[in-house]
């Protein structure tokens, strides 16, 4: 069992590492905090937190750094996030500003993110699956091309870019358009998928109109199913290798789950939130994904019909404080900004 002044000397011990990069020692800490205690009792505190496996010897010297079960603990037992700078409260207000759409606004949000702490900023698009469509409409743009242009009352557009299997003539746009709208629009995203591949599978190709309605059916399906699929916006790749030497080994498996998605989306998923919503899953805790030398701090999002998650990646020695403040500053301003959007609708 770790005393209140142990959790304050480990306290002291991962702000200093996070600040200095440089492993924290008895002397430092007296000096640099109001303990009121001597420096020989400070080390038989960071003893007891040794013991606890909650600070270790990097090398064979007299400081100590935060281990994983130590950060985890900081965490935990965080009185308070530090607040935003009324600068900082300003820049997401700048950077969220006004979005032309969703789209927009989400990339915006990594944008703000990424900019406020230093790390990969990560949000999650909401779930479409209750989304309703409320809008189709194709665009001509000569011969066989067609933009195929799919609107949801939650805000996503959709633009796709198909060619038809022969040239159309506008007055075939006209009924290609009305034939598509009956089908999906004013129905869920799921209820939609499933009448268009029914529908598909109705679709003769006896004729060029047959055609012409199989060839845009299938690219509304496929963008319908585009809209159920779980995906990540991701701003800051570049801050993983300007934060390199917080690695111990390569920063390959990170950037890999960049790429992927599927992992950060899995773990973000699985991440389990405080009552605030906010959540953080750090070092070893992410060793199911790959990810044992990094850390994940979230907030929820309110959204249509439910959650989604903003977050940031980084490694194990970030500013928790500061991006658990950040991450909840930024998801209250987009849940704010979804609420208004929904409302202006």
């Amino acid at each position: 069992m770790v005393s209140d002044r142990g959790l304050d000397v480990l306290r002291a011990i991962v702000q200093d590492y996070v600040e200095t990069r440089e492993p924290v020692g008895s002397k430092s800490i007296v000096e640099r905090h109001s303990f009121g205690v001597s420096a020989a009792t400070i080390r038989n505190d960071m003893a007891l937190l040794e013991d606890e496996e909650l600070i270790a010897a990097p090398h064979t010297s007299s400081g100590r750094v935060p281990t994983d079960k130590g950060y985890r603990v900081f965490v935990n037992h965080l009185a308070e996030l530090r607040p935003l700078t009324s600068a900082q409260r300003s820049a997401i207000t700048a950077f969220l500003g006004a979005p032309a759409d969703l789209d927009d606004m989400l990339g915006r949000t990594v944008r703000a993110l990424t900019q406020l702490t230093g790390q990969v900023a990560l949000v999650q698009y909401p779930s479409f699956e209750r989304a309703s469509i409320t809008h189709v409409e194709l665009v001509h743009l000569g011969g066989s091309r067609l933009v195929v242009v799919l609107v949801t009352d939650t805000g996503r557009v959709s633009q796709r870019l198909m060619a038809a299997p022969e040239p159309l003539e506008e007055t075939d746009v006209a009924t290609l358009r009305a034939q598509v709208s009956v089908l999906v629009t004013g129905r869920p995203v799921r209820e939609g998928t499933q009448r268009v591949a029914q529908a598909l599978a109705e679709t003769l190709t006896d004729s060029r109109a047959d055609r012409a309605l199989g060839a845009l059916l299938r690219t509304v399906g496929e963008e319908l199913d585009e809209f159920r699929q779980d995906r990540l916006v991701m701003a800051g790749t570049a801050n993983l290798a300007r934060a390199e030497g917080d690695f111990r080994g390569s920063i390959y498996p990170l950037l890999e789950a960049i790429e992927e998605q599927v992992t950060l989306l899995r773990l973000m998923g699985e991440m389990v939130a405080d009552e605030q919503g906010l959540a953080a899953s750090i070092g070893r805790e992410n060793e199911a994904f790959g990810l044992v030398e990094a850390s994940v701090v979230a907030s929820d999002y309110d959204t249509t019909g439910g959650q989604a998650r903003v977050g940031v990646l980084g490694p194990t020695r970030m500013d928790y404080s500061s991006n658990l403040a950040a991450v909840r500053a930024v998801a209250h301003y987009l849940s704010r900004l979804l609420e208004e959007d929904e409302r202006a609708r």
